[in-house]
């Protein structure tokens, strides 16, 4: 897979999470009673949120047309790729 193309894969996933994040910062307000749950999550995507930045920063420095495994081993590449999956399958506003 080229750097590029999955600079575009985190980039989706980065949108995701961002909406995710506003989602649930909105609902610590809802109640009193759910508040703690909701401020909890939105730490937890927060971090995940950073930790995807700042991968997308590291490819940034990297040739877009090169291949990924080139950079990084295969196993983990499949592994990201895996879980760019299944935030792209989820629905950011019902975290």
């Amino acid at each position: 897979m080229k750097v590029g193309k999955l600079m575009g894969e985190l980039d989706k996933a980065i949108a995701h999470l961002e909406v995710a994040l506003v989602a649930n910062q909105q609902r610590i307000f809802e109640s009193p009673y759910t508040s703690y749950e909701f401020a909890q999550r939105a730490l937890e995507i927060e971090e995940d949120l950073n930790d995807l930045k700042k991968l997308r920063e590291e490819l940034s420095k990297l040739d877009p047309e090169s291949e990924i495994e080139e950079h990084y081993p295969e196993k983990d590449v499949e592994r990201l790729l895996k879980l760019l999956e299944l935030l792209e399958r989820s629905n950011a506003h019902l975290y």
